[in-house]
């Protein structure tokens, strides 16, 4: 009887599922975002930082998607002082490269940019909770000579492959993934 409970209620998902993709079929994209935000809304959950509408060929349905957000929560939408907490940066320049990443992956439509200068660094530092470094005007083009960054001119700067693989795959840096920098990762040879 346990089994028959489960099946019905998988049943009515599946229908429910069914009622939201027909009431959807025929909409644009900026539509389908609206009413989802409303519905969002309306039942008071969260919702993902972005969906993206892709057209199946085979059903010619329009499916809503989730791309971005908490991955491991879903319906969660990332904040800059997040993503700081989940990736733990290490040194301004670290930082940098995630305000970046942010700004150009997962925060709101209405504040993505590709690239970013030093008033995005103090606005967001400032929003993650991140210590500001002495020179703020300085913190991108130390970022770039450490290879994170590209300079796009006056004053901008677009994260490079380098930094975006350092934010999405190298941290939070770990016991196994550290690497010395800097006077510590240069043996000292002779006396004690």
């Amino acid at each position: 009887m346990g089994a028959n409970k489960r099946v019905t209620k998988a049943d009515r998902e599946l229908e429910a599922i069914g009622a939201i993709l027909d009431a959807l079929d025929g909409l644009d994209g900026e539509s389908i975002q609206r009413v989802l935000d409303y519905v969002f809304g309306r039942l008071s959950i969260g919702h993902p930082s972005r969906i993206s509408v892709s057209s199946p060929a085979a059903s010619g349905i329009s499916t809503p998607q989730v791309v971005g957000g908490d991955v491991g929560h879903p319906g969660r939408q990332h904040s800059i002082r997040d993503l700081k907490d989940e990736k733990k940066p290490e040194s301004s320049n670290q930082m940098a490269a995630l305000v970046a990443y942010y700004l150009s992956e997962i925060a709101p439509s209405d504040e993505r940019k590709g690239a970013i200068g030093a008033s995005d660094l103090e606005r967001y530092f400032k929003q993650a909770g991140f210590k500001l470094p002495k020179s703020i005007p300085q913190t991108l083009p130390n970022a770039a000579a450490a290879g994170y960054f590209d300079a796009t001119g006056s004053g901008q700067y677009r994260l490079n492959p380098v930094g975006y693989n350092l934010v999405v795959h190298g941290l939070p840096r770990t016991q196994g993934n550290t690497q010395p920098t800097g006077k510590r990762a240069k043996k000292k040879s002779g006396r004690r």
